[in-house]
């Protein structure tokens, strides 16, 4: 096992347990990001935040852990 496989199940885990904070975390850095940047580059910083909530969201294979808000 690589470096990297444990860190993947070290995160997926993370994940797994605690994926409506993750999910709140991400959406308060995007938020931060955006009223930084005054606006000008929401709807990419929205993108990138939906991207990493599904990445992250993927780790184990199943797309369950975190809220995109369409549930």
């Amino acid at each position: 096992m690589s470096m990297f496989d444990s860190a993947k199940e070290k995160l997926g885990g993370l994940v797994d347990d605690h994926g409506d904070k993750v999910s709140e975390g991400l959406d308060k850095a995007g938020d931060f990001a955006d009223e930084k940047t005054g606006g000008k580059y929401g709807d990419q910083i929205d993108q990138g935040v939906d991207k990493a909530k599904d990445g992250l969201d993927g780790l184990d294979g199943q797309n369950d852990d975190i809220d995109d808000g369409n549930q």
